[in-house]
């Protein structure tokens, strides 16, 4: 899923929750720490990538058009950079620590940070599921690349 469309989850989630939550926050700040959160659990594609190929070239591509980030981020990363169990596997890794640190800080931001990650994680399975043929096309293409 595209990081437009997680920033808009994000706000709608954080808006829910400042509802329903006890936060030590205004309900504005809870809002903008769900699209920091919900936005900025995507740099992880950028160390996938990295121990992936051994290089930065995904950063240094998206260092060099910034715009891309949000509109085209097709863009950013080469075929067998990142493949769609890395990038999850990577989310599910980080949100773990994420959550149960902030939950340590403050209850209820750290169930902030949970619905806020569990819906980015959610949305970018779905996504993944409705585009399986892309990435088997995508796999059959890598492999076809590798073996010649």
């Amino acid at each position: 899923m595209y990081s437009r469309d997680h920033l808009l989850l994000s706000i709608a989630v954080g808006a829910v929750a400042t509802r329903l939550l006890d936060l030590p926050v205004p309900w504005w700040v809870a809002i903008g720490i769900a699209a920091v959160v919900g936005v900025g659990i995507d740099v992880d594609h950028f160390l996938v990538a990295r121990l992936t190929t051994g290089e930065w070239a995904a950063v240094r591509r998206a260092l060099a058009n910034p715009r891309a980030v949000f509109v085209d981020q097709d863009a950013l990363f080469e075929p067998g950079e990142i493949w769609p169990i890395q990038r999850l596997c990577s989310h599910v890794a980080l949100a773990g620590p994420l959550v149960g640190g902030t939950w340590l800080v403050d209850a209820g931001l750290g169930v902030l940070i949970a619905v806020v990650l569990y819906a980015h994680l959610l949305s970018d399975l779905l996504w993944d599921v409705a585009r399986l043929d892309v990435y088997r096309e995508r796999h059959v293409a890598y492999a076809r690349e590798r073996r010649d």
